[in-house]
């Protein structure tokens, strides 16, 4: 089965031994009829639609390099730099059709990142993780699985590395090493997905050093093995999903789909030796890190793309029923979200673009584009939020409830006194008006704008990878060449020359994330 369908997707999940899974402090009898939940689950029910439609078949599956059957893209290993355009233009689709996280994107980044850092793991160790990983790999792919990939620990005191922490399990961690396997404890926050996954990809979330093997672990588990405990990530506006018929579609802007983050906690789980692509080997610790985190930036070109296509379609819609849709500052405010929103798409198709191939055979994005990405997506989608607010208006926040509307004695004067430009229905206006609270502000801002702004590593660390990728002793060679030669044979010595010199020191070191550039 290497193309599951919706229905067998759902049907899939049903079919997992019962989840551990806590919302507002209920342990939940059946998580998936859960509305928050069952909305998320929605959501990743279209990664599965789409592919089964003609119409983007090309954006949405991809031809297997491991056994050139045709399989979901969100379990693809990149082939070449159209696999990773191909990623780019599938995420901003499923962006644009569901607007909030889709939640597959995290397990397709850990995939690749994982695939080529135990090649090279094996390559200097001579072990043999990279064989037992194609196998997963294989399985994923026929299986057509939701991999959460686990990375980001709760960290406790961020002053003090994993093993100066008072308490060890502020990382997750390997607390015993048995002859066919390990137990690991620990915790693992905001996973997106989690509940609605088929198998947890677990990953150390930063560098390590040599005395902190016991954090440098990388394994696959079922999402249902015993030792898993979901805690539910409350989301602003979220009770508005809670039953009440109509009045609940109304109010909550996006009844139809929705996001999901969970903390995950693992309560001494077992790992067998055949799921174990890591352990120990704290020298590739921080290349898979960054390796995924500059997979999982390209990501954000696509997905909040998307996303503020829905913003830029909210607002020329709300513009409509205000009836200001002809005002020029009106026009030029959308002009101003659409060339944001295509600065942002263009940074992710660049960033796949200009991608190499890696020594395992799969394609890498070029690291520094894809943080210069994901630097412009911490703060560009929050400036088209503003600009939707400000043409939406003081309604969108002060509109009210949907009990109103459906209210007989209040019904009357809601459809007479919020009525919009002559011709258009109060009914769509008020619903359009909580679709962009709800991207604003409410349960989808947590996917738009939180996301954006923490997704895939805080602002800083974009900038660290940004500071180390730039290459700024090479910039400094043209510059001085320029200043200090006047012909244009001296200048193109000076510069031969300064380049050889700053360059000799890097092919000494070889840094991992430079050579794939």
């Amino acid at each position: 089965m290497a193309l599951m369908n919706a229905q067998q997707y759902r049907d899939s999940l049903a079919k997992r031994k019962p989840l551990k899974v806590y919302l507002d402090g209920k342990l939940l009898a059946d998580p998936l009829e859960h509305p928050y939940i069952r909305t998320s689950m929605n959501t990743v029910a279209l990664t599965y639609e789409l592919a089964h439609d003609v119409e983007y078949k090309q954006v949405m599956t991809a031809k297997s390099g491991l056994t050139g059957e045709t399989v979901n893209r969100f379990c693809h290993l990149h082939q070449n730099t159209e696999d990773l355009i191909n990623k780019v233009r599938m995420q901003r689709l499923l962006g644009q059709r569901c607007g909030t996280c889709f939640q597959r994107c995290v397990g397709l980044d850990a995939l690749n990142a994982v695939f080529a850092t135990t090649f090279d793991m094996d390559k200097k160790f001579g072990t043999r993780y990279h064989a037992r990983f194609r196998k997963f790999a294989i399985a994923m792919e026929q299986n057509d699985w939701i991999v959460d990939g686990a990375m980001t620990d709760v960290k406790g005191d961020r002053s003090k590395r994993p093993a100066e922490q008072q308490d060890k399990d502020m990382y997750l961690r390997v607390v015993e090493r048995r002859p066919d396997g390990v137990v690991i404890r620990g915790a693992k926050a905001h996973q997106t997905g989690s509940v609605n996954s088929h198998m947890v990809l677990v990953m150390p979330t930063a560098s390590l050093k040599e005395d902190e093997k016991d954090y440098a672990i990388t394994c696959a588990l079922a999402s249902d093995a015993e030792g898993l405990t979901y805690i539910y990530g409350r989301q602003s506006c979220d009770e508005r999903k809670l039953g009440g018929g109509e009045a609940s579609d109304i109010d909550s802007g996006s009844p139809t789909y929705g996001g999901q983050e969970s903390l995950m906690i693992f309560d001494d789980v077992f790992v067998p030796n055949d799921m174990i692509f890591m352990n120990g080997e704290t020298e590739f610790a921080g290349l898979l890190v960054d390796r995924f985190a500059s997979y999982h930036r390209q990501s954000y070109g696509g997905c909040k793309v998307g996303n503020g296509d829905v913003a830029i379609g909210a607002a020329c819609s709300i513009a409509e029923y205000n009836g200001v849709a002809k005002a020029s500052h009106i026009k030029d405010k959308i002009v101003e979200m659409n060339h944001i929103n295509e600065t942002l798409f263009a940074c992710g198709i660049a960033c796949s673009a200009n991608g190499k191939q890696l020594p395992a055979g799969n394609f890498f994005v070029d690291p520094l584009l894809a943080n210069v990405c994901k630097q412009n997506v911490t703060r560009l989608p929050y400036e088209i939020a503003r600009l939707l607010q400000d043409i939406a208006g003081g309604l969108m926040v002060t509109l009210p409830s949907a009990k109103d509307w459906l209210n007989p004695e209040t019904h009357g004067m809601l459809k007479k006194y919020l009525a919009g430009a002559e011709g258009t229905s109060t009914y769509e206006r008020m619903r359009m008006l909580r679709l962009i609270e709800n991207l604003t502000m409410g349960r989808g801002a947590v996917a738009y704008l939180t996301e954006s702004m923490h997704g895939a590593g805080s602002p800083q660390a974009q900038r660290v990878l940004i500071s180390r990728l730039a290459d700024v002793e090479e910039k400094k060679v043209y510059a001085r060449s320029l200043a200090l030669n006047n012909s244009l044979e001296t200048v193109e010595a000076a510069i031969r020359a300064g380049l050889e010199k700053v360059r000799a020191p890097k092919k000494a070191l070889a840094a991992p994330l430079a050579a794939v550039r």
